[in-house]
């Protein structure tokens, strides 16, 4: 059975020598090919932010294929892509931090929309006079997909080293992890703040009329729940305007309420350049991908002749109808279930439940923001590095809780839809596991 399937970010072999397999999801909940109930814990891959198997969104979908499956969006369009355009605007227009994003470009993954947003900022400079701002900036241990764009700007070297070499044209600001000075923060640490520095640097060393676009997520999610310090943001946003730069936040992970708020950069107040999102925004149900884009740079990639196309990219299945329309009645959930605030009303107790696991053995460190978390371990061998993690994964899964392991690290990022008892029971179940592998070292 499992012979033909090559899996993503997977050892496909370990895989198949004791295979996990799901058959059903309901509510907050899988279940197992064994019969197991398995407490998502989180949210399929960052992704099914209102819990698995909504009726609103199955019938949302199910009308659309019947009355238009597929349309192509090349000069051609459908009216649900029209419509969700419209909605992401609206609902943005409600914060200043994002109230000048009016354009929205739809693609089919959190990927392409990086990808999007890449080149969007250099077709921006190219139509402002400034072709020689080639120049992009991401941040090490970074996360923005696996297209060649996302994978350069990106700052996980496993994610790179078998595909070198990558794009030339970028470079990096330093990671914002700091375990001596920041261990078991609650929400934004105090320190780090002064890595900011490293950007001027970088200016000075390309030059700062070079320089297209910088882009980082909000927080980190897939290094790890990585949180940057108060005022980082805010700072981020003042040095790029300062000196002309783009700035992109990546939200794929933390947009849709997972911090509070539809995008991280409502609840903190920071006023990007271009938005990507994907994940929450059709909870997972059906791919989709979206770069909301700011009125100025849209404005200035639409002069010239109309007749020409503006901007020479798109996706077979850009506003997919289908997708359009599973994500609409994802944006109704929410609103109808005051679940963009939701991670903030749950926050607290969150936290304090996560942070209670600070002294079981071999745990370095807690981090969390909003219904995120992560845990990170040190192995006491060497030798068990990555597996250490991993057996606590498989004993999670094990007893009824799906965690993310990467590295020495598990990520957590339940569905918003999540209550406090069930919160009880995914630390519990979790506190067993790490108790059982500190008690059971075995490579």
């Amino acid at each position: 059975m499992f012979d033909s399937y090559w899996m993503p970010f997977t050892a496909n072999r370990q895989f198949k020598h004791s295979p996990k397999t799901l058959t059903t999801a309901k509510g907050i909940y899988y279940q197992s090919s064994d019969g197991k109930k398995i407490l998502d814990g989180i949210s399929g891959l960052w992704c099914c932010n209102l819990g698995h198997a909504r009726p609103e969104i199955a019938d949302a979908v199910n009308k659309q294929i019947l009355n238009l499956d597929y349309a192509t969006a090349f000069q051609v369009g459908n009216e649900p892509a029209f419509k969700l355009a419209n909605k992401l605007v609206e609902l943005s227009n409600t914060s200043s931090a994002t109230n000048h994003l009016k354009n929205v470009f739809f693609c089919n993954s959190g990927s392409e929309a990086v990808d999007t947003a890449l080149k969007i900022a250099l077709a921006y400079h190219k139509a402002n006079g400034e072709p020689q701002r080639t120049i992009l900036i991401g941040r090490e241990k970074g996360y923005h997909g696996v297209g060649f764009g996302g994978m350069s700007v990106g700052g996980l070297e496993n994610n790179k080293k078998q595909f070198l070499p990558l794009l030339s044209n970028v470079d990096h600001l330093p990671h914002l992890l700091d375990i001596e000075k920041n261990s078991f923060s609650k929400g934004m640490p105090k320190f780090g703040l002064d890595k900011l520095e490293y950007l001027e640097i970088l200016v000075q060393k390309h030059g700062a009329d070079k320089i297209a676009a910088v882009i980082v997520e909000p927080f980190s999610g897939s290094a790890g729940v990585i949180i940057p310090p108060l005022g980082y943001l805010e700072k981020l946003r003042e040095i790029t305007r300062k000196h002309g730069i783009l700035l992109i936040f990546d939200e794929v992970i933390s947009g849709f309420g997972r911090v509070g708020n539809l995008f991280a950069a409502q609840r903190w107040n920071v006023q990007p350049d271009m938005i990507t999102m994907a994940k929450g925004l059709t909870n997972g149900v059906i791919p989709m991908g979206a770069v909301m884009i700011a009125n100025y740079i849209h404005h200035k990639l639409m002069h010239g002749d109309q007749k020409y196309i503006e901007l020479f990219h798109g996706y077979t299945y850009s506003g997919h109808p289908v997708a359009s329309a599973a994500a609409l009645a994802c944006l109704d959930i929410y609103q109808k279930e005051n679940l963009f605030t939701k991670a903030i009303e749950l926050e607290n107790y969150w936290q304090e439940q996560l942070h209670s696991l600070k002294d079981l053995p071999n745990v370095i460190d807690i981090r969390n923001i909003g219904l995120a978390g992560a845990i990170e371990f040190k192995p006491p061998h060497q030798d068990l590095s990555t597996l250490y993690a991993y057996n606590i994964f498989t004993n999670c899964f094990n007893n009824g809780l799906l965690v993310r392991h990467t590295g020495d690290i598990i990520a957590l990022s339940p569905p918003l839809v999540i209550n406090k008892s069930e919160i009880d029971l995914l630390i519990s179940i979790l506190k067993q596991a790490l108790i059982f592998q500190a008690c059971n070292i075995v490579d």
